[in-house]
């Protein structure tokens, strides 16, 4: 019981500016889709689900079941919503919802050793997650494409950014494997669980067939 609520505790932690942006995202969707005409109602339908899926991801990421020492952290799916809207919108929406996730997580909790790192860890490995919806017939597949793109990018930061964070002997690139892929693996097995439920699966082939 007691380790079931620490999983929650981290949510208390979300800055004040992380929240501004997310209901300011959501804010502005909802706005925008009132002030567009009708003949643009899908883009509308997008840009709300985009925010929505966004927020949803990001609160996700703070019901935490473990957190790495350099960055990453074990969650209850956070990844989800993101390809969720990928699988229903398209690939390059799923990607720019994605690089809006990565920078909310940068705002809340950065990790910072240079610039670029910063970009790769980011905007572009969330935005990876986008890659899902190049799969839109075969979610799972979808899902571990996009988990896959992530890791690809982490390795790569792993390996380029923090190779002093190896231990003496061990080669970087190996490091960055064993480090990305001891969370990402776990995060990857909890989400395929989550769309194999048949309840998940009927959800998302509804709620897909209202977006469009």
């Amino acid at each position: 019981m007691y380790y079931f609520i620490n999983m929650f505790k981290k949510i208390p932690e979300i800055k004040l500016q992380s929240w501004a942006f997310m209901l300011g995202l959501i804010a502005a969707s909802l706005l925008i889709s009132r002030i567009l005409e009708r003949d643009e109602k899908f883009n509308t339908k997008k840009l709300t689900y985009g925010s929505l899926c966004v927020a949803l991801a990001f609160i996700l990421s703070y019901i935490r079941l473990y957190k790495m020492p350099q960055g990453g952290s074990v969650t209850l799916g956070s990844m989800l919503p993101i390809m969720f809207y990928a699988f229903i919108f398209g690939p390059m929406e799923g990607i720019l919802a994605g690089m809006v996730y990565g920078i909310l997580q940068f705002i809340q909790d950065p990790y910072i050793v240079h610039w670029f790192q910063v970009l790769i860890d980011y905007p572009f490995a969330f935005g990876a997650l986008g890659l899902a919806g190049y799969f839109k017939n075969n979610f799972p597949i979808g899902v571990t494409v996009g988990v896959l793109g992530r890791f690809i990018f982490n390795f790569l930061s792993g390996v380029f950014f923090f190779a002093d964070y190896a231990p003496e002997g061990m080669s970087p690139v190996l490091y960055s494997i064993i480090y990305n892929g001891s969370f990402l693996s776990v995060e990857l097995i909890i989400a395929l669980i989550i769309v194999m439920i048949p309840q998940f699966k009927q959800a998302i082939l509804r709620v897909k067939s209202e977006a469009l």
